[in-house]
């Protein structure tokens, strides 16, 4: 069986909202339940068993049940309590994972409601073959590099950067089971911004598979206007 690590533990300071960014309404549901729902249009598709892990601080479980009631919407079977940084609150849904569990597991944001089912298969594919694999979308934005900065005239150097040479990471980022307990057996360090850091500082090499630019990341007001516009034209 392979597993869906799903975050949700935002508290959404940046969208100046009171309620966590993952429980806002777009297209009249919360964004988690839309985030769900793809890796359950995956399962089904594929026709391969995926248990899906939410991952929410311990205050607000009892909050997503009540909108899952609200919404007629079948809760995941697994809720993983929130930890001190995204580390610890992976590490939290892992020790739900059984400890001989063979197979992929997949995390992904909470606040991502928009991966296509393809690119969902396309990176635990990859990872079923190479042991870890994100989804990736070009830079198409001009880059420069800060070369040096000085506050007190306000002096900025840069340059320009190829952007060929860069690329944008989203979520889902897949590993095989076993890589990915491994990898969150190392002690936490704050270089660890997403799985693939902590998986790639084991020495485990990291295959690129093309992401989805819909595939946002919901966290300002611009980007809910942003999702609510897609929401209304995406193919769900």
């Amino acid at each position: 069986m392979d597993y869906a690590i799903i975050l949700g533990g935002g508290k959404g300071l940046r969208m100046g909202a009171t309620l966590p960014k993952q429980f806002l309404e777009i297209g009249g549901r919360p964004i988690l339940m839309h985030t769900i729902d793809r890796f359950r249009q995956y399962a089904a598709q594929s026709g391969r068993p995926l248990q899906i892990i939410v991952v929410l601080p311990h205050e607000q479980q009892t909050f997503w049940h009540d909108l899952c009631h609200k919404h007629h919407f079948q809760s995941p079977t697994l809720t993983a309590d929130g930890g001190q940084t995204r580390f610890h609150s992976i590490k939290n849904a892992i020790a739900l994972i059984p400890s001989d569990a063979q197979g992929v597991v997949a995390v992904h944001d909470g606040v991502r409601p928009f991966p296509d089912v393809e690119v969902i298969d396309r990176v635990i594919q990859a990872a079923r073959t190479d042991g870890a694999a994100i989804p990736v979308v070009p830079v198409i934005e001009t880059l420069r590099q800060i070369d040096s900065n000085t506050p007190h005239t306000g002096t900025i150097t840069s340059h320009t950067v190829p952007r060929d040479n860069y690329c944008l990471v989203q979520t889902p980022q897949a590993f095989s089971i076993a890589l990915h307990r491994q990898a969150y057996e190392q002690p936490y360090t704050d270089t660890f911004t997403d799985d693939a850091s902590v998986v790639e500082a084991t020495g485990q090499s990291i295959t690129l598979v093309q992401g989805n630019r819909e595939n946002i990341k919901i966290t300002t007001p611009f980007d809910m206007a942003v999702a609510e516009a897609t929401c209304s034209t995406y193919p769900f």
